[in-house]
C-alpha cells in the first residue's frame, strides 16, 4: 500500500514539473514601480475592447480603467500588466491610453514562471 502512495505521489510530482516547464514565458524581464511589482504604475483607461488569447491576458471594453502593475521588456514590451476589479492579467499597451503615471522611477526585474500562470478561483492553470 505504501509503494502505491510513493508511486502516486512521484507520477504526480513529475506530471506538475512537466506543467511547470511547459509554461509560456512571455519575456524574461518585467519592469515595476518596485522590486516586488506591487505598487500600481499608472492608471490607464481602455481605447478598444480587447479579448485576450487564454486565461492569462485581462479582457476589457473601451473606456474601462485599468490599474497597471508591470511591464514586461526586452523581449516583449507591448505587453502590460495590469488589474481592472478583482481581475489581473496581460494586455497590449495599444489598446489603452495613460490617464495618470503614479510611478515615474522603473525597476527592471527578473520575471519568475508564476508570473504567467493562469489562476482561475483558488487552482493555477499551467498554458
Amino acid at each position: 500500500m505504501s509503494r502505491i502512495l510513493d508511486q502516486r505521489i512521484l507520477l504526480l510530482v513529475i506530471s506538475f514539473s512537466a506543467s511547470v516547464r511547459s509554461t509560456k514565458v512571455l519575456s524574461e524581464w518585467k519592469k515595476c514601480g518596485d522590486p516586488e511589482c506591487e505598487k500600481a504604475m499608472s492608471r490607464v483607461q481602455a481605447t478598444t475592447d480587447y479579448l485576450g488569447p487564454d486565461c492569462r491576458y485581462l479582457n476589457f471594453k473601451t473606456g474601462e480603467e485599468i490599474m497597471v502593475y508591470s511591464k514586461l521588456s526586452r523581449q516583449n514590451e507591448n505587453l502590460w500588466t495590469g488589474s481592472k476589479g478583482k481581475d489581473f492579467g496581460y494586455f497590449p499597451r495599444d489598446a489603452v491610453k495613460v490617464e495618470e503615471v503614479l510611478i515615474r522611477e522603473e525597476v527592471e526585474v527578473l520575471t519568475k514562471e508564476t508570473d504567467f500562470l493562469c489562476l482561475h478561483e483558488d487552482k493555477y492553470t499551467f498554458e
